[in-house]
């Protein structure tokens, strides 16, 4: 077991839900995002407010300015070759502003995230601003 998994927690209704996202998502018409943060008293890993963002632009506004956020994202999109993907990935969120324990908090938590979530690859972005080139960003990547 490893110390990130001992130091940090997700309750079984956060388990059931990742995995339930990850799962209904892969037909997904529309992106879909979740926000996840992590509990500074409790450093349980847990969705912001449940929401499912279907809108690249309503996402972008949820994301505080002075705090790091996981971001579950379901992108469905058309690859140059015609073939429609739907790559399923983690944005790991952290802006330039916030504060080093802050950040330390998320860096150690970003692989038990990203092995809890079942997602292949982490994007880092430090902006809502890197939201706008994110199917770029996307279709470089598959």
């Amino acid at each position: 077991m490893s110390s990130e998994s001992r130091l940090y927690t997700f309750s079984d209704e956060t388990k059931q839900k990742l995995r339930k996202f990850r799962l209904g998502t892969s037909r997904a018409k529309d992106p879909q995002a979740i926000l996840y943060e992590i509990d500074k008293k409790t450093l349980e890993i847990r969705p912001v407010d449940g929401e499912v963002y279907s809108n690249v632009q309503g996402l972008a506004d949820e994301l505080p300015d002075h705090a790091p956020r996981f971001v579950l994202l379901s992108y469905p999109l058309t690859l140059d070759s015609g073939r429609l993907a739907v790559p399923y990935v983690m944005l790991y969120y952290l802006p330039v502003t916030c504060n080093n324990e802050v950040k330390m908090l998320y860096a150690s938590a970003k692989e038990l995230m990203r092995n809890t979530a079942e997602v292949n690859k982490i994007i880092e972005i430090d902006s809502a601003d890197d939201l706008e080139d994110i199917e770029e960003k996307l279709k470089g990547d598959s």
